[in-house]
């Protein structure tokens, strides 16, 4: 069953993150659910001309940005802490074409080794087909550390 997450950062009066802040006007205003079947947390977006790289395609540089938010999202969720990215592998499978609709973005944890996380991202067009998948690295905190140091509100603010 897939259930809404809140976005504990959005009471903070400066979050202006670029992919998930309300109070960034140039912003992606993204919001996610995870999935407690799939073990998955997902957004979706629906993209315009302004984020095209070639004509009707969306950026790569605007694909990486989404699968590394959604990488994070999966690190407050899944491992219950935050960290942040220490590498972003992208494979761009296919043009992600702008007019195809809403865009949906899936990650899920790989595999975790010490204190780094390995994320699996997909992002997919409007019409199903998944266009580009990155792994994305991220260094994770000890939850004492991520509450301390990133705000990290603890897994029931979400």
């Amino acid at each position: 069953m897939k259930r809404k997450l809140n976005n504990p950062y959005a009471q903070l009066p400066d979050h202006k993150c670029f992919c998930c802040s309300t109070r960034n006007p140039i912003g992606l205003n993204l919001t996610f659910w995870y999935d407690d079947e799939a073990k998955t947390v997902e957004t979706s977006w629906l993209a315009h001309e302004f984020y095209q790289g070639y004509a009707g395609v969306l950026h790569g540089g605007i694909q990486s940005t989404l699968m590394d938010e959604v990488a994070s999202w999966c690190i407050y969720i899944l491992l219950e802490t935050a960290g942040v990215t220490s590498n972003l592998n992208v494979t761009y499978r296919k043009p992600a074409i702008i007019e195809k609709g809403v865009i949906k973005i899936v990650g899920r944890l790989k595999h975790v080794e010490k204190r780094i996380a390995t994320i699996h991202t997909e992002l997919y067009d409007g019409e199903g087909n998944m266009c580009s998948e990155a792994e994305v690295k991220y260094f994770i905190y000890p939850q004492e550390k991520a509450i301390k140091e990133l705000n990290y509100p603890g897994i029931l603010a979400f």
